[in-house]
Formats: structure tokens, C-alpha cells, sequence
């Protein structure tokens, strides 16, 4: 897997040479818009979001994979049925083994778990991907796991109460699997899927925030219920996670140096750092922010409005005050001087390329603090409709409606 990143950091920086080529070559634009076919919404529902095309079919593919590898541990297993207790029924040893296999499935949903979770790795834009696009994937799939390791531990305790053996589930073997090691893990992972429902996730964002974290123990106790055999199909995906929230951390304990800010009407404040002329970034990119004097744990994603190509030197974000920290935010620029506000930076994470220098109009929708990803974007179309040899289209129009 660092095999796979490390390559793929050295493509993505050799097609970042080749984006403004690629984008001029007009064969290479009819392949992207037949590509782009497949990215177009087909499915709009709640509570799964917007579905592309594409998305749908890697799905079916998924689903394919899930239902062909249960059906082969079942296949498998029913050929060599072992009983576990005399005088053990078939039915019951088959129901025992349905309710083992249900956990082998709910450990492939697991393999993928933690790659979308992965800002900072090469792999997601390997893909074509970008962090905040596939946040949904690592919901997909943390849902679909939960389902089947609830069947998993539910029909583990309907055998055990049919076959008199409730004595098993707190054994805890140390040359076996460890029943209660797999409860408390079962527990911990009750914990975090009630709490990042959608009713808790948006209300209570906290609660979600800090219960998530209990992940570190689910894993530990999950480690020790499976065993080394099954939990190194999931650690190329743990591994990955744990390689960039270091590198993040590493990330967000420098201090980002403020060159101004300004309080706009509505109210809003528009935040100015500096940066390093070679850090590129794209439109719609986004940074997380932390100001330690309001909150040392509270990290708040904003959509970064200068252009990299128009302003070499500097980093703009605009913040709506709207919420506690916000306000506070506004407060202390209001009352204190520049330089005593600390302020780190994570990020910023985005797209690859801008694929939206493919179209040939563009129709900008936007409400309310959602205008600032718009903004960026017409800054990129101005610096590119400003080039003597401009790769957009002359006729390219813009309309946005606020």
C-alpha cells in the first residue's frame, strides 16, 4: 500500500505538468466528456445522497463481491460441516455457521473502510477522488458492516441460548476466538453507529465527533476477538489512515502566519495567510482551520477563495458567523491585535485537477456561505481567460444565482 501511494505521488505530479495540455487536446476532451456520461447524477434519495452512474455500477460490482464470496463460505462450510456440541442439530451447526460467515463479510466492508478517510494520501486522487467527495463511501460502508456484524453477533447469541452454551459469551480464550472480546467490540461499534446518525451527526456534532474516536479501543478489542489472520485483510487500509493523521498532525502543530482580516457585512471575515508560492492548490479546495485561544480540539473546514495562480503568496478563506465559534472568532478580531491570534492549518484538500475547464458553460448555483466555492472558481476562469493562449472556450459563460 506505500508502494501504491509513493507511485502514485509521482503521477499525480507528472499529470499536474500535463492538466493545462491535457485540457487543450481535443481528443482527450471528447474522452472526458464520455467519461463524464458516467458521472452524471442517476440517483437522488435519501438517505444516500446523490449516486452517479459510475458509483451505481462500482456498487453492483461491490455487491457482486459480497454476495459471491458469502455464498462461498456457505458453499464451503455446509460441504464440511463440523458440529461444535453433542447432540448438535444440523439446522443449528448450518445457523451457526451463516452467523460466522455474516462477520467474514462485514471484514471485507472494513478492508475499505479507512481509505476515504485518508485526506492527505495519494490514492484517493489516484482515483479521482478527493476527500469530501468519498466522506460518503466510508458512510456506505460503515452502515453496511454494522448491519452484518449485528447479524453476526445476534446470531451468534440466538445459537448459543438454543444450544444452551450462554456461558460462551464471556469466555475470553487466549488460543481461541475471545467471545467477550468480540461484545465489548460489538458494543463500542452500538455506540458509534447510533451517534453518527443523521438526527445526532447534525445537531449534536460533538457527541459524533468525540464518540468517533472510540474507534482506537473497537479496533483493539476487534484485533483481539479475530485474530491476526482476518485483521491483516484490514490493516493496509488502518495502516494508510494512521501514516497520514500522523503526517496531519505533524501538519497542524505549525502556526499559520495571519497577514490580515477583514470584517465584511453580513457579517463575514474574510481571513488572509501566507503561503509558499509552490504550494498549488485547485478551486474548491478546502483547509481546516483551529484557533487554540477558542477551541484546542475544534478543526472547521472552509473553502479556500484566492486562486494559487492569481495570488502566489497568499491563502483566502471567508467565514460566515453563524455558529458559537464563529462569533468568537469575530470577537477576537474585533478586540485584539493580529498577531496575538494563533491560528494552524490543515490541509488543503481538493481536487486533482479543475474538471470543470472541460465544459464549455458553466451554470453556478449557490446560497448563502455556499457562494464561496464559486468564487474561486471564477477567479481560475479569469486567470485563464487572461492567457495569451488561453485554454477555455472564448464563448465560456459563467452565470451565478445567489
Amino acid at each position: 500500500m506505500m508502494f501504491t501511494g509513493a507511485m502514485g505521488c509521482i503521477y499525480l505530479h507528472l499529470h499536474q505538468k500535463k492538466t493545462e495540455k491535457l485540457h487543450a487536446h481535443p481528443r482527450s476532451g471528447a474522452v472526458r466528456r464520455r467519461l463524464g456520461m458516467l458521472r452524471r447524477p442517476v440517483l437522488v434519495m435519501s438517505p444516500i445522497g446523490i449516486v452517479t452512474g459510475m458509483e451505481l455500477t462500482f456498487a453492483a460490482m461491490f455487491a457482486a463481491l459480497l454476495i459471491w464470496s458469502l455464498a462461498n463460505y456457505l458453499r464451503t462450510s455446509f460441504g464440511h460441516l463440523h458440529m461444535h456440541k453433542a447432540g448438535e442439530k444440523v439446522w443449528q451447526a448450518k445457523f451457526r455457521s451463516v452467523s460466522l460467515r455474516l462477520g467474514y463479510i462485514g471484514n471485507i466492508c472494513w478492508a475499505f473502510l479507512f481509505f476515504p478517510l485518508t485526506r492527505g494520501s495519494s490514492i484517493l486522487p489516484l482515483v479521482g477522488l478527493t476527500s469530501e467527495s468519498s466522506i460518503k463511501y466510508h458512510i456506505w460502508l460503515g452502515h453496511l458492516s454494522m448491519v452484518l456484524f449485528a447479524a453476526h453477533t445476534i446470531g451468534f447469541i440466538i445459537y448459543w441460548a438454543i444450544t444452551d452454551q450462554m456461558i460462551e459469551i464471556i469466555e475470553w480464550s487466549k488460543t481461541y476466538v475471545s467471545n467477550l472480546a468480540g461484545m465489548i467490540a460489538s458494543a463500542i461499534a452500538l455506540v458509534l453507529w447510533v451517534t453518527s446518525s443523521p438526527r445526532i451527526r447534525r445537531k449534536m456534532f460533538e457527541v459524533f465527533f468525540y464518540s468517533h474516536h472510540l474507534y482506537t479501543l473497537y479496533i483493539l478489542f476487534y484485533a483481539i476477538h479475530v485474530g491476526v489472520e482476518y485483521l491483516s485483510m484490514i490493516a493496509p487500509g488502518i495502516f494508510l489512515f494512521l501514516v497520514d493523521r500522523h503526517l496531519r498532525f505533524l501538519q497542524s502543530r505549525q502556526r499559520a502566519r495571519l497577514l490580515s482580516a477583514r470584517l465584511l457585512p453580513s457579517p463575514t471575515i474574510e481571513l488572509n495567510f501566507s503561503k509558499t508560492p509552490g504550494l498549488y492548490h485547485n478551486p474548491t479546495s478546502i483547509v481546516f482551520l483551529n484557533v487554540p485561544s477558542i477551541s484546542k480540539l475544534q478543526w472547521h473546514p472552509f473553502t479556500v477563495v484566492s486562486n494559487c495562480n492569481m495570488e502566489q503568496d497568499k491563502l483566502s478563506v471567508a467565514i460566515k458567523v453563524q455558529g458559537c465559534w464563529s462569533q468568537k472568532l469575530h470577537q477576537q478580531l474585533s478586540s485584539s491585535n493580529l498577531d496575538r491570534l494563533e491560528v494552524s492549518i490543515e490541509g488543503p484538500y481538493g481536487p486533482s485537477t479543475p474538471q470543470f475547464l472541460r465544459h464549455e458553460q458553466l451554470v453556478l448555483v449557490s446560497g448563502g456561505s455556499g457562494i464561496t466555492p464559486l468564487i474561486s472558481i471564477i477567479r481560475e476562469l479569469i486567470y485563464h481567460s487572461q492567457q495569451p493562449n488561453r485554454l477555455i472556450s472564448p464563448n465560456l459563460r459563467a452565470t451565478a444565482a445567489n
